[in-house]
């Protein structure tokens, strides 16, 4: 889920909230995406959560990239705190938005 803050946010234009289904794919997914972005030339700012699984935080400035463990995701509900925020539409279907990162 892709959101559009601009409009509320003083930190981010955009926050990206993702899911993995286990500790090691949340990992797995943080990694592959500093990858990615670093093949496009994009290096973080700070991340955060990477060894402990259950939620990893990559800031990029403009966006920032929440990753969590499923369960943790219901937790803090990011979606809830941003309820303001537009919901910008991912031209990528779901099941290849991770799959085409490798």
């Amino acid at each position: 889920m892709l959101l559009d803050v601009r409009a509320n946010s003083s930190y981010t234009d955009f926050i990206l909230i993702l899911s993995g289904r286990s500790m090691r794919q949340v990992e797995a997914i943080g990694e592959a995406l500093q990858l990615a972005l670093k093949r496009e030339g994009e290096n973080p700012l700070g991340v955060e959560g990477e060894r402990g699984g259950h939620w990893v935080l990559l800031d990029y400035g403009n966006l920032v990239i929440n990753i969590f463990h499923h369960p943790m995701r219901d937790y803090y509900d990011l979606r809830g705190l941003h309820d303001e925020a537009e919901e910008v539409e991912l031209d990528v279907p779901p099941e290849q938005r991770v799959a085409s990162l490798y």
